[in-house]
């Protein structure tokens, strides 16, 4: 995985969209992360060139075990979309610039198009479907309605993953770190003072403030 990593902003927890691009890289195998670097996951000790037929490939997704026999090459956000029928995570850009595959591996946000599903194993990977629970929309998500943060759709997914991710590393954000925090997904409908506003909303409700959205 490439890794490159990203500058923050003196006086704020929180990442300009070109630190975001500069590479705040991380985690498993050339996934971009919206802040800092994740626990790389132990070499096996018989690692060794694998491939280019498929592989035995474990993954935990939203707390379930997933085999799969995938050629090494095959990336987290196709193994998501073509294997698993988990197709929350959008392919637009496929170049790490959207966000519109981002997804949580280990807490952190990362785009699912530059990580490779062999690299993923033994991390906790979190997707949309996964946010949900119970028949009620996760607070994110029931603000996103509210506030009509969204508009074709495309972006969306990957903007609630990469909400959800930023208010639980910062809780009580203000607007200024909302701006900076999400720049790593773009939106070309341009609903993101919807977007700003259901963060904002999304971050009372987790401490309580508002019920859930019924589904």
């Amino acid at each position: 995985m490439r890794k490159r990593k990203g500058k923050q902003r003196k006086g704020s927890d929180a990442l300009t969209r070109r630190d975001f691009l500069k590479g705040a890289s991380v985690a498993v195998s050339g996934g971009l992360l919206a802040g800092e670097r994740v626990a790389e996951a132990s070499p096996s000790p018989t690692a060794g060139v694998v491939g280019p037929g498929p592989v035995a490939v474990t993954l935990r997704i939203n707390g379930k075990a997933h085999k799969l026999n995938l050629e090494p090459r095959v990336t987290l956000l196709d193994t998501l979309r073509n294997h698993l029928d988990l197709t929350g995570a959008k392919k637009v850009c496929d170049r790490a610039t959207c966000g519109a595959c981002t997804v949580i591996l280990d807490g952190k946000p990362v785009y699912s198009c530059t990580v490779l599903a062999v690299e993923a194993q033994g991390h906790d990977i979190t997707t949309v479907e996964g946010l949900a629970s119970g028949g009620k929309l996760h607070p994110v998500m029931a603000a996103f309605v509210d506030h009509d943060a969204q508009q074709c759709g495309f972006c969306t997914p990957g903007f609630v993953v990469a909400c959800k991710a930023f208010l639980d590393a910062h809780p009580n954000p203000t607007l200024d770190d909302v701006k900076r925090g999400l720049g790593g997904n773009l939106c070309r409908c341009g609903t993101y003072m919807g977007v700003k506003e259901a963060v904002l909303d999304a971050a009372e409700r987790l401490k309580g403030g508002a019920a859930h959205g019924e589904m």
